[in-house]
């Protein structure tokens, strides 16, 4: 068994140290801050690791020696945010970052752009990629791919040239050496995605009609590429997941037969396989060196599961996973001998923080926490349960229990998941643990239309936008009510994005349950949310996105005016509790004017609103600043209109 104790490495930021001293209760800003590390790479030599290092003001990509922790290269992010890092061999460390902008003799509104940047660790130097090239946009519009072509490091990127006018997926291919780039293929405004092999050269490419619907696979035929398979997908297209069977296939994954399956689909002839026995997991994993499929990972309610294809990788990771009893343990990064190996850790032990597994020394050495200044006393239980909606559904759903209370009479915050076709993940949620830290427990319901669980729950949430998968909310309250481990008259209910959307629905469309509401990003009138989407996308009313929403709002047109029956803002004047909203300006995926439209209508009826505008926030909350000044709104806003039991005073900072 590992714990923290093994060895202590502080990371450091050039503004000053990551650590914090430990309180008795953390401020929010512990929790509200960006990770203290993320995202984090091991080179495929095992000598040096990247990540995204993050405090309360911003954050860099740090690269550093594994052996001894130095610093090798420290970049500020800036206006940019980080999403992912790649080694490219071992002297590239490939950056992707986003920022939302305008772009002149574009149509549409601010958009988020997608940029790349390569850090060449022997030169200490950062050098922007697709920059200059007549006819093109700098930026990404899909994922890198990495291969090494006779020793040189090479990335394939797809980006957008304006062949016709029209945005055009083309891929480019960058010598990382000389950083030379040249177009290597053009696509046409349908394609979607791409496939590389190990020549650099495309052995697949995608392309979607969004108006029809159509989805067409086109796989490499001498030097060309031809159609082998087209499908009606209007939803729940394909997908085009990685290589597989030694280069010679790609593995897709489809939903024709009414569940979602992976085939290998043969390049040289386009054949089919039967559906692969990894079709049951929830992802893949893909060697970074090879683009091919080594496992796969299974999330339940309380465990994350891995099965590596390998024996040696599926015994390596059982002895990771024993290593660390109680708690759990996933993925995050490995040499390519394996040797090295880092893992993120949950549990009572360890709080959240990453291990340096070093299978030579035979040692696994603390690297650092997840979220500095919270330690493993600091974090509260969550624990999982089940309960009925009123249907008699199922609901999974995680309880976290503020620390040193008896699970009884507590108040409660009813915190709802995005999407709605996603959901919330076992291990620590910073959002949950701050408003446990305040002395509130806290529901994340799993309701119908949420992903990761079963098809029958993610299926019955269409058409129940508002209706069932509302009410799934509230009875989740009247469960905890009914045994006596809440007090139904001190709840509250926030969430982000859908979730903003059923924080608003609470005490419009499902009065009586909640005390106050909190909406991040919220979605407020449905009508005009899809009147945005037709606009953003150049008019169009046909297309997978709107096809999405529809499906689950059960409407049959964009202007289906059922669809007032269940928007927020047109039921203003059935709110009788406090209102708050929070909302980016920079949010590219709920506009900033579902906000304004709801605070409008709220003030019209003479009803209690507080609005919170956060100035260069996107949908996902990417900069610590405002993440920070959204947190310490809304929970200032929920002590004031549901009050906790008093906790042990926080540290200064709220």
């Amino acid at each position: 068994m590992f714990n923290r104790r093994s060895r202590v490495i502080a990371l450091a930021m050039s503004c000053g140290m990551l650590a914090a001293a430990a309180q008795a209760v953390p401020p929010l800003s512990a929790y509200g801050q960006l990770p203290g590390l993320s995202n984090i790479e091991v080179a495929p030599d095992g000598s040096k690791w990247a990540g995204i290092v993050g405090n309360e003001a911003r954050a860099e990509i740090q690269v550093r020696d594994l052996a001894t922790t130095k610093l090798l290269a420290a970049t500020p992010i800036e206006k940019s945010k980080a999403r992912s890092l790649m080694w490219v061999g071992t002297d590239h460390v490939v950056a992707t970052v986003s920022t939302t902008a305008d772009v002149p003799g574009l149509i549409g509104p601010k958009r988020e752009w997608v940029m790349l940047a390569d850090f060449k660790v022997s030169e200490r130097r950062w050098h922007r990629l697709l920059d200059g090239i007549e006819g093109a946009m700098n930026v990404a519009s899909g994922a890198p791919k990495a291969v090494v072509i006779d020793g040189k490091p090479t990335l394939v990127v797809p980006g957008l040239t304006f062949p016709s006018g029209r945005g055009t997926s083309t891929l480019f291919r960058i010598n990382l050496d000389t950083y030379n780039t040249r177009p290597a293929i053009v696509g046409n405004p349908d394609t979607i995605d791409w496939e590389i092999g190990d020549d650099a050269k495309p052995v697949a490419r995608v392309d979607y009609d969004q108006e029809k619907g159509e989805w067409r696979l086109f796989l490499r035929n001498g030097d060309g590429l031809k159609k082998v398979y087209s499908e009606a997908a209007p939803l729940d297209r394909p997908s085009l997941m990685s290589l597989s069977n030694g280069g010679q296939s790609v593995l897709i994954s489809t939903s024709r037969s009414g569940k979602r399956l992976l085939h290998d689909v043969s390049i040289p002839d386009g054949a089919w396989s039967e559906p692969l026995p990894e079709s049951a997991a929830d992802s893949i994993l893909v060697d970074p060196v090879s683009k091919r499929l080594i496992g796969t990972r299974s999330t339940a309610l309380d465990t994350i599961t891995y099965r590596f294809i390998a024996p040696a990788d599926q015994a390596l990771w059982r002895a990771l996973s024993a290593a660390f009893p109680g708690e759990l343990v996933t993925f995050a990064s490995w040499s390519d001998d394996r040797k090295t190996v880092i893992v993120e850790v949950n549990g009572p032990t360890n709080g959240d923080a990453f291990f340096i597994v070093d299978r030579k020394a035979h040692t696994a050495n603390w690297l650092a926490d997840r979220y500095p200044g919270i330690t493993a006393d600091d974090v509260a239980e969550t624990r999982s349960l089940h309960y009925p909606a009123a249907d008699g559904m199922d609901i999974p759903a995680y309880l976290t229990l503020p620390r040193g209370r008896l699970a009884k009479g507590l108040p409660l915050i009813v915190l709802v998941h995005g999407g709605p076709e996603a959901r919330d993940m076992p291990g620590f949620d910073w959002w949950a643990q701050a408003l446990a830290s305040r002395g509130y427990a806290v529901l994340q319901p799993q309701f119908r239309g949420s992903a990761g669980f079963t098809t029958a729950l993610r299926d019955a949430g269409y058409g129940q936008w508002g209706r069932k998968m509302q009410s799934d909310l509230s009875d989740g309250v009247r469960f905890l009510a009914k045994d006596g481990r809440i007090d139904p008259r001190r709840v509250c209910i926030v969430g982000a994005s859908y979730g903003g959307y059923a924080a608003l629905a609470g005490p419009t469309l499902d009065p009586g349950v909640y005390r106050c509401a909190s909406a991040v990003a919220g979605v407020s009138d449905l009508r005009k949310m899809l009147a945005a989407e037709v606009r953003d996308t150049g008019g169009t009313s046909q297309n997978a996105t709107l096809r999405y929403w529809k499906r689950f709002m059960g409407a049959e047109s964009v202007d289906d005016r059922r669809l007032d029956a269940y928007s927020p803002a047109r039921l203003a004047d059935r709110v009788t509790v406090p209102i708050q909203l929070i909302h980016g300006k920079d949010d590219t995926v709920v506009r900033y004017e579902q906000s304004t439209i709801m605070e409008k209508a709220l003030l019209a009826a003479g009803k209690p609103v507080e609005m919170v505008a956060l100035p260069g926030e996107d949908h996902w909350l990417s900069r610590a600043p405002t993440r920070i000044a959204m947190l310490t709104a809304m929970v200032e806003f929920l002590e004031k209109h549901n009050p906790p039991d008093p906790v042990a005073a926080p540290a200064t900072g709220q």
